[in-house]
């Protein structure tokens, strides 16, 4: 009986009993912190907080652990090289769909053998925006089918001129706006499809330009075909820590066999010898799975271990993205994602500097410009950047769709310098173009224009039939388009981009500009140091024999790979064209010889 009376009377823990006992002991500053934590979601609850990063360590966040050395240098360019991936069929078949479908590059494992040397379960996926774009057939482009032509102002900012075509629902040519029809001629080049027409711009004919085609092609890419697939091929992408000979990525650019980019090659010799950075690169013969061998051009990938290379490697590097701007967003660092991507530092460096150069580039006049660019901006080094695009031909440099330029940051001088990269459309201007001429695209194109004062159809310029395409000219999206280009078009200012002409807001030479470019070739301030800078470059690249001779010892590298003799001969003779036409018109230039 006294077992159920205090079965009766037992009580419930009362709700401070329920509390840990160590809480209980310190339950003010639990209180306190609680209060204080409300008070915040009040007052701040609205309020973007943007996280910065004051630090100034030189640590990486991912460092090698695993370095396979090899035997053979990866880029030395006096020796022959090879590389053979191989993969299950099923998981490339899945990367296609997924590609094809939606556009995701995911990584698949690869076993890879370089040199000799074997690395399990590496990562390779796709490389490359507009050169891949064909893989997904009508998907790649805006308004279906490949891309539209592009001669003069349209409505699609950001749009190269001189592209050739016309698919559905894009204008071509002139001041087009998109309808179907509602285009007039202008410095496109392309056929008359049913987004509209497009005339042929001064040029001489399939090849236009006084330079010839130079390095501009299209690429007939295929998934049945891997071995001529743009490739990215990532060491540690499985392996965490691992790198080969202290490269985590290598790129296998686009071109192949007769196609290979011998243009590319040039560009990063000579942009290596003048003394300016430039990735490292070498020709290696590719096979994948049982498929037969490809020559290819490898090149270094812009990493972290490419930023450690750069003077002291005290900086950081930024790389542009194709689909991004160089417009001042406000201060939260996430709008900035897109435009710009932090290859090194992460963790104890971010993008402020970057939001801090745009910013006040975007506001400065013209008079502040010209007096505090050198406070923020290595100006030696954008004179050289600025002079070497003129001087290879590079239309597609930070001011072109593709926007194909880095940014370093050093952590010294607090003071950015400008570096180049992707080269694929090097020399493929007017080689006749002086160091105040813009440099189109349209060299390499049939009909596309040569960088002059462009914009009238000459006499008889065949406008072609519905969707048809300039003789000699594929249908659909032209693989010679900028590297880097995404599907969808990158932001920029419409207008030319060959021509002498002031397109686009902001101006800038060419329609499509870049502010920091544009306001340096267009200041007078700024006309001394980059005449010196294109004068010596000039003397390095041209006037000493030196972009002759390396052409001439890249081809042989081309051929060690196996790329076949004729076809090869071939494309490096217009090339070698391109060059001879180059240097004798710059030697008749008293701007440039002084």
């Amino acid at each position: 009986m006294g077992g159920e009376t205090g079965s009766a009377v037992r009580r419930e823990r009362r709700l401070k009993d329920r509390v840990p006992v160590r809480l209980r002991h310190h339950w003010k500053p639990a209180a306190t912190l609680g209060v204080g934590l409300a008070a915040m979601v009040f007052f701040l609850g609205d309020v973007r907080v943007s996280p910065y990063v004051t630090s100034a360590s030189r640590a990486e966040g991912d460092p090698i652990t695993e370095d396979v050395r090899g035997t053979v240098g990866l880029y030395d360019t006096s020796v022959s090289h090879s590389i053979q991936l191989t993969y299950k069929q099923t998981d490339f078949d899945k990367m296609m769909k997924e590609f094809k479908e939606d556009g995701n590059k995911d990584y698949i494992e690869a076993d890879l053998v370089i040199d000799g040397v074997y690395l399990n379960d590496v990562g390779i996926r796709l490389k490359g925006n507009s050169t891949v774009s064909s893989l997904r057939g009508n998907r790649g482009m805006p308004g279906g089918g490949g891309a539209g032509g592009a001669g003069g102002d349209r409505n699609l900012p950001g749009f190269p001129q001189g592209a050739p075509g016309g698919g559905p629902g894009q204008a071509t040519g002139g001041q087009a706006t998109g309808g179907p029809g509602q285009a007039t001629g202008g410095q496109g080049a392309g056929g008359q499809g049913p987004g509209g027409q497009g005339g042929a711009a001064q040029g001489q004919g399939p090849g236009g330009g006084r330079g010839g085609m130079g390095g501009m092609v299209q690429y007939n890419l295929s998934a049945d075909k891997p071995e001529e697939l743009p490739w990215l091929v990532k060491i540690d992408e499985f392996v965490e820590g691992r790198a080969y000979q202290g490269e985590r990525e290598i790129s296998l650019r686009p071109g192949s066999n007769a196609q290979v980019p011998l243009n590319e090659a040039l560009s990063l010799s000579l942009t290596g010898t003048s003394g300016q950075k430039a990735e490292r690169y070498a020709f290696t013969e590719l096979k994948v799975n049982n498929r037969p061998a490809a020559a290819r051009l490898m090149v270094e990938a812009p990493d972290t271990d490419y930023a450690a290379d750069i003077t002291d490697g005290n900086g950081v590097l930024y790389k542009a993205k194709a689909g991004g701007s160089f417009e001042y967003r406000g201060d939260d660092p996430t709008e900035y994602e897109n435009s710009f991507k932090q290859l090194n530092k992460k963790g104890s460096q971010d993008l402020e500097p970057v939001m801090k150069l745009i910013k006040w580039a975007n506001s400065a006049s013209d008079e502040e410009f010209a007096r505090d660019l050198g406070k923020y901006v290595d100006v030696d080094s954008l004179a050289q950047y600025v002079a070497s695009q003129n001087l290879l031909l590079n239309f597609d440099d930070m001011a072109g769709p593709g926007k194909n330029y880095l940014l370093w940051y050093d952590l010294d001088t607090k003071k950015f310098s400008v570096l180049g990269w992707d080269y694929n459309l090097t020399f493929s201007g007017d080689a006749a173009a002086g160091p105040d001429d813009s440099i189109g695209m349209g060299g390499g194109m049939p009909g596309g224009n040569t960088g002059g004062n462009t914009g009238q159809v000459p006499p008889g310029a065949a406008q072609g039939g519905p969707g048809t395409m300039p003789e000699g000219m594929p249908e659909g999206m032209p693989e010679g388009m900028p590297q880097g280009m995404p599907p969808g078009m990158p932001e920029g200012a419409p207008g030319g981009v060959g021509g002498n002409q002031q397109g686009g807001p902001g101006g800038g030479r060419g329609g499509m500009s870049h502010v920091l470019k544009t306001k340096f070739l267009a200041l007078d301030a700024f006309d001394e140091v980059y005449k010196k800078a294109y004068r010596e470059l000039y003397q390095k690249f041209y006037a000493s024999g030196t972009a002759a001779e390396n052409l001439k010892d890249i081809t042989e590298q081309a051929r060690s790979a196996g790329a076949k003799s004729a076809d090869l001969d071939t494309s490096a003779a217009k090339l070698s064209k391109t060059v001879t036409d180059r240097s004798a018109a710059l030697a008749k230039d008293k701007d440039v010889t002084g």
